[in-house]
């Protein structure tokens, strides 16, 4: 059983000293292998009930067809895999582009030292304490390491994520990025990178951030500079890579800040952000908004008030993490140039000129970005062909002028399952087959499924949108069958053969 490690970072020029987990407990791997046990006891204790009921489909090629495929293997693509197991939706696959271990930010891009959610939200386990991330926690470092735990150390919590999946045992194949979605029918065709088909009822989308756009390049960058200038704060890049090097980063948000720190940690000459707001951000509306009421309810209000709230509370920007700053600030050779944007670039002989929107002139040999993500999902390769008639809430719904907002106006609009819609209907009825859980839902349901905080409340909603379209679609067999109790009775095999069977112990 994997054991996570306790090195969380590395550093040539040390300022604040980085956040790691302690040493696992002498018996860590007893205790793991107690707590799997335990969770699978507690799945077959809560496995009411049991009795199939997805109708198996079959296609005429002979291919097998599943009835839900996931596209997104990271924190939430697993616990949507869960949430379908627990439905006895069992014929599903999850798709990661990713190799094993490396699903999701956590140990790719990712430079921030700890999660950015309080320790105690919890969302994976769906209520189960024995999944909970506490418990696994406390297994492998003890009641008292807990006590002690701020954050979580972002490897640690990949760690519990590998767990997660191998103890519920979730179908999920790696390297397999999914790179086109069309129609099949009454089904989905998923075409997988290599020339491989899957083939599904219902396609959930849990892709991330990123996962109905792309990250977002200003225009200037793109026209005033070869690519080789300018990097993603997002790329999944070694910052030693720029050691010795002037450095200007574009954007101050939590990523941003993160990049920058890693950045100065690891020898660079001097970093500046740029940003736009004269003053940074101190105060997060979302943690005002973490109650019962509001998650719970914000799926259930009309479009008026979703947007009335959503837009109020974005137009308070969403701070960067106290750590991120407080690294760059350790540094005499940060800089924080406030209220200025990027007016021009010129590449010259001496380095990239970036002139700001304050007329301030100043050279640098590479520049990051760290400007957010776009919700055009043209630029996603598995949704570029249906990204015409996919409806946004600028089709569906126009603000009052107090709370305009061209950018939330970009984001899908989805029905009350998180199911894409279409703005042309009967143009692409595939999309009635996919459903959204990344951070297009933002609007449309409050959740983003893109974090943690967004799962607890946010993927009951998704799962019984899915089951719910599973089931309207086998629902006139069922009555069929049920009609004809005494050929059920004795012959169970002609109702669907997919049982939730329990899993054996560890």
């Amino acid at each position: 059983m994997h054991m996570p490690s306790g090195i969380e970072h590395r550093s040539l020029r040390r300022g604040l000293l980085p956040v790691a987990a302690p040493p696992p407990l002498a018996d860590a791997q007893a205790r793991l292998q107690a707590l799997t046990a335990r969770v699978r006891h507690d799945i077959e204790t809560l496995s009411y009930p049991k009795d199939p009921w997805v109708l198996p489909r079959e296609h005429s090629s002979g291919e097998h067809v599943y009835d839900v495929v996931v596209v997104g293997g990271g924190q939430c693509g697993q616990t949507v895999a869960f949430g379908l197991l627990r439905e006895r939706v069992t014929n599903i696959l999850v798709l990661d582009a990713a190799p094993r271990g490396r699903e999701g930010p956590w140990v790719t891009y990712s430079r921030m030292w700890t999660l950015r959610s309080p320790k105690h939200v919890t969302g994976p386990d769906l209520g189960m304490p024995s999944l909970a991330p506490r418990s696994w926690y406390e297994a492998v470092f003890g009641e008292a390491a807990w006590e002690k735990l701020d954050k979580w150390p972002r490897r640690t919590w990949q760690a519990y994520l590998d767990w997660y999946r191998d103890a519920l045992q979730l179908p999920v194949r790696n390297d397999a990025p999914v790179e086109r979605l069309c129609e099949e029918g009454d089904l989905v065709a998923l075409h997988v990178r290599g020339g491989e088909r899957v083939l599904s009822r219902k396609v959930v989308l849990a892709t991330g951030l990123e996962g109905i756009g792309g990250w977002r390049v200003p225009d200037i960058v793109r026209a005033s500079l070869p690519q080789s200038a300018w990097t993603l704060c997002t790329d999944d890049v070694d910052s030693l890579r720029w050691r010795g090097q002037r450095i200007a980063v574009l954007g101050a948000g939590a990523t941003a800040w993160d990049r920058a720190a890693d950045l100065l940690e690891l020898g660079a000459h001097s970093v500046t952000i740029y940003m736009r707001r004269h003053k940074v951000l101190a105060a997060n509306p979302f943690r005002y908004l973490e109650k019962a009421g509001y998650l719970r309810h914000y799926q259930s209000m009309d479009d008026a008030d979703k947007w009335r709230w959503i837009r109020t509370i974005l137009s308070f920007g969403q701070p960067p993490t106290q750590d991120g700053v407080d690294r760059c600030a350790e540094f005499e050779n940060f800089t924080l140039h406030a209220g200025c944007n990027w007016a021009a670039l010129r590449q010259t002989d001496g380095g990239i000129e970036v002139t700001g929107t304050d007329g301030s002139v100043a050279v640098f040999d590479h520049l990051f970005i760290g400007c957010g993500f776009s919700m055009d999902p043209r630029g996603r390769r598995e949704l570029a062909e249906l990204a015409p008639n996919i409806m946004t809430w600028a089709d569906a719904y126009t603000p009052p002028s107090e709370y305009e907002d061209d950018w939330l106006q970009t984001y899908p609009y989805l029905d009350k399952s998180l199911r894409f819609m279409e703005r042309d209907p009967g143009a692409t009825p595939v999309l009635r087959n996919l459903f959204c859980f990344n951070y297009g839902t933002l609007v449309s349901n409050a959740h983003s499924g893109a974090s943690l905080s967004g799962i607890l409340y946010g993927l009951p909603t998704l799962i019984h949108g899915v089951t719910g379209a599973l089931w309207a679609e086998d629902e006139p067999e069922h009555f069929r069958m049920t009609k004809s109790w005494k050929a059920i009775d004795t012959d169970p095999g002609k109702l669907a053969q997919r049982l939730w069977k329990p899993i054996p112990p560890a």
